[in-house]
């Protein structure tokens, strides 16, 4: 999304979703993951939209839906790109909104090979490193030369990584950062054709490329009907245009594949087709799975990525100081042309009085990233030896990371390794107790296991799918030596600091001249007022006061990030978040209406704080028509008020106030100077939404369809079979099945049950939520356990090439048998949430996904994934407890509308 739109977060907010008239859910299960959010869905259902559910996978959200189409996992760009070619075929795209709003017009350099003309590989790749060589891949927009003929030219800007979709987003962008396709000082000389005749402007780029993307080979390769599809087409276009809007809803089934970036952008492609970005009831409603993890990819816990989305600095990339940084990152036109601004002030706010002018303001104090430092990639390494010690902070990768076993033998070769959880989980006890029946004497990791506090036990913030800031205090002091994480970063910090006093060395500086004053000033109380016994616990707040900002010169809190500087007078530890303290004791994270009846259609202000700038819905100048007024009164939300002179509406612009809806950049303009006022996407240098990517991606300007890397077919679009830029992991723990591998014939995905969470390492010790799921089971279709003999309730064992796992089989119609390109191709679902410790244990999915990585954010493709299934146990089968099971289900075909009788045995 942050190549298509300029930010990568959901566009809307989940409330949003009631004002929709059609709703397309693919790549969630958000009935069950999300059922909070959920019940907007239904709202709009209740009012009339279109609900519909494109999914491996039928489920509750299936029942809920108008419409259910079930499809092969790995195949959503074939899916949605037929929906493109269908929106362009037939003439429904919104034409004044894509004409004014996005870069349809723009035409792309004449050297430019499009993978529909080179068997699935563009410009500019290079087979022996396996990447493309961006800034020779001709991915940019023409420019005219100084004799007023067009030309190719590179620029001399990067577009900028904006809060990216992961999602589960697991949102990270590439450390590569790519040169900005606007190029150049200014949008000025770019090459448009208004009138859509100039063979390589977007459109017809666009137009060519999905072109052979027809129902016939959706269906095919899909293994849905013809009139499946059509109807999942239809429905998307007769509910877009100026008085109806679509919404588009997808979780970790998009992001974990190989090609997960790129399916998420067409999703992009489309909404900016039929005009739904920035505008009420559409958008790309991006579902988090964690309470916090949109927080975690803005104040990142990332390696590539600084607060707010600045780029970690390389060595790659020459950023030796902080003028080769900005020289390289900077983009001179759109909102990022602030960049010096955002990253002065944070080596401010972390550097304080030592960061200055002279030493460039502390950024040599910075670590340089040297290649992929993702977790993936990391743990491969350490089954390797190269890696020391770890720290481990909420996250369980002896269980939950893809191929588990090659997580554990990486915790092995560590010398030593911190745990902090509420729980001793499985990364805390590989050394004990596993399927690898690990023998204590022969590891070495020395185990440190620090006992956490859980949320109600500290105060803080949660940034929530919809960017929500929400502010929780602490309810109760934790038990025990439990402890808070910001108590033990806090406190570790200061003894680090302690460590290196009085040291001369540069390496140490860093450390040394850390702003660390984040004491109580006060004895800390509990909401009753009595005193809390923890003793150096930090102000929680004191951080979110420095996140926001301040001026150096008195302390005073900055109101947002239109008042910072790159001369050293303010400082700000997120820029994104500039504006959630603006002043001492104003937390706005924790602002509560008075009432909560507000009209549909209207976001709640008033409740907790949204970045950027509290705006529920981002680029939302997109809401009125070029002349800005509101496209239609029933989709009214912001709009140009000519009395007052700026936009007025139902939200916060997300667009400079006072800029007219005529205002037209003059030549040479440079920052927010150079957006017009009809171009609402104002991160992207031209301020256009991007239906071709001219940077920011390392597998393409446009999505296009790979078979997931473990497949049974081949890809019928293009010789290239898979995705040439992913990366599958070199390691004798991660074999990888060749195509079609007769060994592995079933089709694998994953998924989460609404009463567990991620690998179980906090509701697999909850009592009341494992009455609720007691046992690990893997869903089959009636067909194939037919043919291997295996009964409803029975024992099952799953084999992969990286491991097995025994389960209880649930026969359900729930999972589909499919025609694939002629012939039957069976899939299998696995909850993802079992393993060796716990009250209740049972097989972990993990043990049987490869670590294939996505050359944009790292992911791993474990939505999709070849296994085979037979009847029977382990010989040394796990200690899973026998729990009744429901009765087998008849094999009457599903639904096709949740009004029609529900089959036999369909709850656990």
């Amino acid at each position: 999304m942050s190549a298509t739109f300029g930010r990568g977060a959901a566009t809307n907010f989940q409330e949003d979703l009631q004002n929709s008239d059609c709703i397309l859910i693919m790549g969630s299960n958000m009935a069950e993951a999300h059922p909070v959010g959920f019940r907007f869905v239904v709202r709009a259902r209740e009012r009339g939209a279109t609900v519909i559910h494109v999914d491996p996978h039928y489920s509750r959200t299936s029942a809920c839906s108008t419409t259910y189409v079930p499809i092969r996992t790995g195949t959503d760009i074939v899916f949605l790109g037929g929906i493109i070619n269908q929106v362009l075929q037939q003439e429904r795209w919104f034409k004044e909104y894509v004409l004014h709003y996005t870069n349809a017009a723009t035409i792309i350099d004449e050297r430019y090979v499009d993978a529909e003309d080179n068997e699935g590989i563009f410009s500019g790749f290079d087979p022996q490193k396996g990447e493309y060589d961006i800034e020779n891949a001709h991915w940019n927009y023409a420019r005219e030369d100084e004799q007023g003929q067009g030309q190719g030219q590179e620029g001399q800007g990067v577009a900028h990584p904006s809060a990216s979709s992961e999602p589960d987003s697991w949102s990270a962008t590439s450390g590569a950062h790519h040169r900005d396709g606007a190029g150049g000082h200014s949008t000025s000389g770019i090459r448009r054709d208004p009138t859509l005749q100039h063979p390589n402007c977007v459109l017809n780029i666009l137009r060519r490329h999905y072109a052979r993307y027809t129902p016939e080979l959706v269906a095919e390769v899909c293994g849905c009907t013809v009139e499946q599809f059509m109807a999942v087409a239809e429905a998307l276009m007769s509910n877009s245009g100026p008085d109806r809007t679509s919404a588009i809803v997808y979780a970790v089934g998009w992001t974990q594949h190989s090609t997960g970036v790129q399916i998420i952008r067409t999703a992009a492609i489309l909404q900016l087709l039929l005009g739904n970005a920035g505008r009420p009831g559409g958008g790309v409603m991006a579902m988090r799975g964690h309470a916090s993890i949109q927080g975690s990819t803005d104040i990142p816990t990332l390696y590539n990525l600084l607060p707010g989305y600045l780029p970690q600095p390389s060595v790659e990339r020459g950023h030796n100081t902080l003028e080769d940084y900005l020289r390289k990152e900077s983009v001179p036109t759109g909102y990022w042309a602030n960049m010096p601004r955002f990253i002065v002030s944070l080596l401010r706010a972390w550097y304080g009085d030592a960061a200055t002018p002279h030493n460039d303001w502390g950024f040599g104090w910075l670590p340089r990233t040297t290649g992929d430092h993702s977790q993936l990639v990391t743990f491969t390494r350490m089954a390797e030896g190269k890696v020391k010690g770890l720290f481990l902070f909420g996250q369980n990768p002896a269980a939950g990371a893809p191929n588990a076993r090659l997580n554990r033998e990486g915790l092995r070769r560590l010398e030593w390794l911190v745990v902090r959880d509420f729980f001793l989980l499985e990364s805390a006890t590989f050394w004990k107790e596993g399927p690898d029946n690990p023998d204590p004497a022969k590891i070495g990791t020395e185990v440190f296991f620090l006992p956490a506090a859980a949320g109600a036990e500290k105060p803080g913030t949660l940034t929530n799918t919809q960017r929500l800031v929400q502010w929780h205090d602490k309810a109760v002091d934790p038990p025990g030596d439990c402890r808070s994480d910001l108590w033990f970063v806090w406190n570790l910090g200061r003894r680090l600091k302690k460590l290196y006093e009085g040291s001369a060395l540069e390496r140490d500086q860093g450390i040394l001249n850390l702003t660390w004053d984040y004491a109580q000033d006060h004895p800390e109380t509990l909401p009753d007022g009595t005193p809390g016994r923890i003793h150096d616990e930090p102000d929680a707040e004191k951080v979110l006061m420095e996140i926001n900002g301040y001026r150096v010169a008195d302390r005073t809190q900055l109101a947002g990030f239109d008042e910072l500087r790159d001369d050293g007078t303010t400082a700000c530890g997120c820029w994104i978040y500039c504006g959630v303290y603006p002043q001492k004791g104003r937390n706005r994270a924790a602002d509560r209406p008075d009432r909560l009846d507000v009209p549909v259609g209207r976001p709640q202000l008033n409740w907790a704080w949204a970045w950027p700038a509290n705006r529920r819905m981002m680029y939302n100048r997109a809401s009125a028509d070029p002349q800005g007024r509101p496209w239609s009164e029933r989709k009214r939300y912001v709009w140009w008020d000519p009395a007052q002179g700026k936009w007025a509406g139902l939200d916060v612009p997300d667009f400079p106030l006072n800029r007219p809806p005529d205002y037209r950049a003059p030549q040479g303009a440079t920052g927010m100077d150079a957006i017009d006022g009809d171009s609402p996407f104002i991160m992207h240098s031209d301020g256009k939404g991007w239906l071709f990517a001219p940077s920011g991606l390392q597998d393409g300007p446009l999505p296009t369809h790979y078979e997931p890397v473990e497949s049974p077919a081949d890809n019928p679009l293009y010789r290239q079979r898979v995705n040439p830029t992913a990366d599958v992991v070199q390691h004798p723990l991660n074999p990888v099945a060749p195509p079609a591998d007769p060994r592995y014939p079933v089709i694998a995905t994953t998924y989460r049950l609404t009463e567990h969470y991620l690998s179980g390492g906090m509701s697999r010790f909850d009592s009341w939520l494992n009455e609720l799921q007691p046992a690990m089971f893997v869903e089959i279709g009636p067909e194939l356990a037919a043919e291997r003999g295996i009964e409803h309730g029975g024992w099952v064992v799953v084999t992969s090439p990286r491991g097995q796992i025994e389960a209880r089989a649930m026969v359900t119609p729930r999972l589909h048998t499919l025609t694939v390109g002629g012939r039957r191709v069976h899939q299998i679902g696995i909850p993802i949430h079992f393993s060796y410790e716990g009250e209740v244990t049972g097989g972990q999915a993990n043990e049987l996904i490869p670590i294939i990585v996505d050359p944009n954010v790292s992911m791993h493709e474990g939505k999709s994934f070849m296994c085979d299934v037979r009847p029977g146990r382990l010989p040394t089968h796990m200690d899973v407890p026998t729990v009744p099971v429901a009765p087998r289900p008849t094999t009457e075909p599903m639904p096709d509308t949740p009004h029609q009788a529900q089959p036999e045995g369909m709850s656990t």
